[in-house]
């Protein structure tokens, strides 16, 4: 059976990077380092005539402007379809007509302490500019459905938590067995 580890101490070494001291089930020491990340959202928005909205921005870790999906954190407190009716409107412009949680998913659970919330978003419609933050720089892009799954199995949609919340959507849609 496998058993949680022991946090004997934890200190954060950043705000929301937190270092804890550990036991093992076996009695061994171990030093585990947690992100403590805020939830957010990922919204594959899709219009009446089956084009997807996407982004396109600049992601400084790999220094690349990338095609993505819509989305961002969940405020605290904040329901997280809310959330994602709003990061879609700020983001692009666009509202959603339905918006269907499609999945929950742990981005990388050895390490981080999120969740990511999975939306599929039908007959969305442009509705007005965007309200983006001070770092964002984001173009909207409308690609038909099937051309943005061709996008991620030949690489130009690399983006893994979109790629997973893309296969979310495709199983929810019946696309996949």
């Amino acid at each position: 059976m496998i058993t949680p580890w022991k946090i004997l101490s934890s200190r954060y070494l950043f705000p929301k990077f937190r270092s804890d001291k550990c036991e093992l089930p076996n009695g061994k020491p171990y030093k585990a380092f947690v992100m403590e990340f805020d939830s957010w959202a990922n919204i594959l928005p899709v219009t009446k005539d089956d084009q997807v909205v996407l982004i396109r921005q600049y992601r400084h870790g790999v220094q690349e402007v990338l095609y993505e999906l819509p989305g961002g954190v969940v405020e605290e407190g904040e329901d997280p379809l809310e959330g994602a009716k709003r990061e879609l409107m700020e983001e692009t412009g666009y509202a959603a007509g339905n918006l269907i949680e499609v999945g929950r998913i742990y981005p990388n659970p050895a390490i981080q302490k999120n969740t990511l919330y999975c939306y599929l978003a039908t007959d969305v419609e442009w509705v007005g500019e965007q309200h983006l933050d001070e770092s964002e720089e984001i173009e909207v892009h409308l690609v038909p459905f099937d051309e943005m799954v061709e996008m991620a199995k030949d690489g130009r949609f690399v983006h893994a938590l979109n790629v997973a919340v893309l296969f979310r959507v495709l199983a929810y849609m019946g696309r996949i067995k």
